[in-house]
C-alpha cells in the first residue's frame, strides 16, 4: 500500500515538472509574440454578420470596446508551440502522445489558416474560412486520426459506464472522427469571453489528465498537464481585460485534442460530463440556428449562450467566473464516475 503511494507520488511529480516546464516555455514564447503580433498588427477583425446572414447588432453592442483598441489574435501559436516543443523532447510515446500531439498540431494549422484570413481581411461577414471548408479539413483529420487509432494502435471498443465495453470494429473510425469535430467546434464556439475557453480547457485537461494518472497511462497524464501548463501561462495575459486572443489557432488545436484525449482514455461518455459547458455553448448555437431557420425566431437573444446571459445584463466577468464553477465541478463529477463506472481497472 506505501509502495503504490509512494509510485503515485513519483508519477505526480513528473506530469507536474512537466506542466511546470510548459508553463514556463510558453512565458518566454509570449513576448516573442507580443513584439510579432504587435510590428505585423495581428489584430483580430470584427464580424459585421451572422452565420445565418443577419446583421451581429448584438454581439457587436457587446463588445464594441474590445474593437476600439487593437487586441492581437492568434496567441494560441504560444501554447500549441509550448506543448509541441514539450511533448517532442521529454514525453513523445507511439502509443499515447502521437494522437493528440497530431491532433493538436492539425487543428493549430486549420485555425491558423482561419485567423490569417481574418487578420488579412476587412472584418465583412464571416472574416475567415468558411464553415464549410472548416468542417471539410478538420473532418479529414478527425478521420485520419481514428483510422491510425483503429489499425495502428488497435483500439476498437468503447467503455460503456457501469455496463462494460462495446466492440465497434471499424466503426470507432467515424465515431472518433466525430468527437474530434464536435469537441473543436465546440471549444471554438466557447472562445468568446476573456478567459473563458482557456480557463474550460483547463479545467477539462486536469480532469482527463487524473483519470489518465489513475490509468496508469503515465504518458498521456503527462501530456494533459503539459497542456495545462501551457494554459495557465496564456490565462495569465487573457483574463479580463485580454491582452490578446487565441484566436482558432488556439482553440481548434486544443478542441480536437481534447477528444483525442477522451477516446484514448476510453472515456468518451465522460467528455459531455467534463465538458459540459462547451455542450451547453455548442448546443445553444445550434438551437438557435435551427430555429431561426425553421421558425424564423431567435430562442437566445444572442448565442452562443454567454453573450445570451451578457445581453441579460451580466457582467464578462461574471458568466466566465460561473462557467468556471460550473466546469470545475462537472470535472470532479467526471473523475468520481471514472472510478465508480469501470473505466479505471
Amino acid at each position: 500500500m506505501i509502495e503504490g503511494i509512494a509510485q503515485i507520488g513519483k508519477d505526480i511529480n513528473g506530469t507536474f515538472l512537466l506542466s511546470v516546464g510548459s508553463f514556463l516555455l510558453a512565458m518566454l514564447l509570449t513576448p516573442i509574440y507580443t513584439f510579432l503580433a504587435y510590428k505585423y498588427k495581428f489584430w483580430k477583425k470584427q464580424r459585421s454578420t451572422t452565420t445565418t446572414g443577419e446583421k451581429l447588432t448584438v454581439f457587436n453592442k457587446l463588445h464594441a470596446d474590445k474593437f476600439t483598441r487593437n487586441i492581437p489574435t492568434m496567441a494560441g501559436t504560444i501554447f500549441v508551440l509550448a506543448i509541441t516543443i514539450m511533448t517532442l523532447g521529454l514525453n513523445l510515446d507511439r502509443g499515447q502522445t502521437w494522437l493528440p500531439l497530431a491532433a493538436l498540431i492539425g487543428g493549430a494549422i486549420v485555425g491558423l489558416l482561419d485567423d490569417i484570413i481574418n487578420v488579412r481581411g476587412n472584418g465583412k461577414g464571416v472574416a475567415g474560412l468558411r464553415s464549410s471548408i472548416k468542417f471539410a479539413m478538420i473532418t479529414a483529420i478527425g478521420l485520419a486520426l481514428g483510422w491510425f487509432f483503429f489499425a495502428k494502435l488497435g483500439f476498437s471498443t468503447i467503455n460503456i459506464p457501469f455496463s462494460g465495453s462495446l466492440d465497434l470494429g471499424w466503426l470507432i473510425i467515424p465515431i472518433f472522427a466525430f468527437v474530434v469535430v464536435a469537441t473543436g467546434n465546440a471549444v471554438n464556439i466557447s472562445d468568446g469571453l476573456d478567459g473563458l475557453a482557456g480557463g474550460l480547457l483547463g479545467m477539462s485537461f486536469s480532469a482527463f489528465g487524473i483519470i489518465a494518472l489513475f490509468q496508469s497511462q503515465l504518458i498521456l497524464a503527462g501530456f494533459c498537464f503539459t497542456v495545462v501548463g501551457a494554459l495557465l501561462s496564456y490565462l495569465w495575459f487573457n483574463i479580463y481585460p485580454a491582452r490578446f486572443f487565441m484566436g482558432d489557432v488556439g482553440s481548434f488545436a486544443l478542441g480536437t485534442s481534447l477528444g483525442v484525449v477522451a477516446m484514448l482514455t476510453n472515456s468518451l461518455f465522460l467528455l459531455p460530463i467534463i465538458g459540459i459547458v462547451f455542450v451547453a455553448e455548442a448546443g445553444s448555437s445550434l438551437i438557435q440556428i435551427f430555429s431561426k431557420k425553421v421558425f424564423k425566431r431567435k430562442i437566445f437573444i444572442s448565442a452562443p449562450v454567454h453573450h445570451h446571459l451578457e445581453a441579460k445584463g451580466w457582467p464578462e466577468t461574471k458568466v466566465t467566473m460561473r462557467f468556471w464553477v460550473i466546469a470545475s465541478v462537472a470535472g470532479f463529477v467526471g473523475v468520481l464516475l471514472a472510478i465508480s463506472g469501470g473505466f479505471i481497472k
